[in-house]
């Protein structure tokens, strides 16, 4: 029996739409490598692909457009309506836990966790996620999962000047001990209390949940730390500068712990 998706989840979004996220600021950056993460390492179209925790389905429509067989699963009623409103070309779309899947054994050619493994606060619940994904996946099946690396919070803090705060510097120095981030009463603009992985973390989680090939890959890289973010993102050369410092932050293991997002690509092991 799995544990009730926690009420505080549906309040956050409620008060941070997550329809807006990945169009404004260093989400853009996050929408636009995401993709082209996704674009390098899904099989080809058409493959049927599970949106776990897929929110209200920018990345499971555009998958959609390029002729992949999509079905979204989201814990947040409201994201699940939205995206049944505005995205008829998914093949599905229901709410749902990533800790119990609705659907058959080996089903699936790719699952998509991009939220679970950092909204799933306890090691059992985030194994329970990764066994269901491996359960529905078919032979070699891929796995395309988010995590935010420990140093996520500090980098943030020391960026805004927030680390010189008593509450949020003790927040910080638990996170990277522990990876549990909890955030103090002081701050209820941060993001909600969230398990940050670390390399560690990633390999062991998945190793022991039948997982194989695990690769990590920073999605942002340090690019979104660029000088006057929002007005440089506009300026279409200074966009692709950053673009090309994202990519090629992309398979350097030292700066994983510098990007906000990173993605964790697995097969399902025979």
């Amino acid at each position: 029996m799995t544990k009730p998706v926690p009420s505080e989840l549906e309040g956050f979004y409620a008060d941070r739409p997550e329809a807006e996220r990945l169009f404004r600021g260093t989400g853009q950056l996050e929408l636009v490598r995401t993709r082209e993460l996704l674009d390098s390492v899904l099989p080809a179209a058409p493959a049927v692909v599970y949106d776990v925790g897929g929110g209200t389905g920018h990345h499971a429509a555009w998958l959609a457009g390029r002729g992949y067989e999509v079905h979204l699963i989201d814990p947040v009623p409201e994201h699940v309506a939205r995206a049944s409103r505005e995205y008829g070309t998914l093949a599905s779309v229901q709410v749902g836990d990533a800790r119990s899947l609705p659907w058959p054994d080996a089903s699936a050619n790719a699952v998509l966790l991009m939220g679970p493994l950092y909204h799933l606060v306890e090691r059992s619940d985030r194994l329970l996620a990764l066994r269901e994904a491996r359960r529905v996946l078919a032979k070699h099946g891929v796995l395309f999962a988010v995590v935010v690396p420990r140093w996520a919070s500090a980098l943030v803090g020391m960026q805004h000047g927030w680390t010189y705060d008593g509450s949020y510097a003790a927040m910080v120095h638990r996170e990277l001990s522990t990876g549990q981030h909890r955030r103090p009463g002081e701050w209820p603009r941060l993001l909600m209390d969230c398990f940050f992985h670390d390399s560690s973390d990633i390999e062991a989680e998945l190793s022991a949940t039948g997982f194989e090939s695990i690769r990590c890959r920073a999605i942002e890289g340090p690019a979104w730390m660029s000088q006057d973010f929002d007005t440089s993102w506009q300026d279409p050369t200074r966009r692709e500068q950053i673009l090309e410092l994202s990519r090629a932050a992309e398979n350097v293991p030292e700066l994983l712990a510098a990007s906000p997002h990173v993605a964790v690509i697995a097969r399902a092991a025979p």
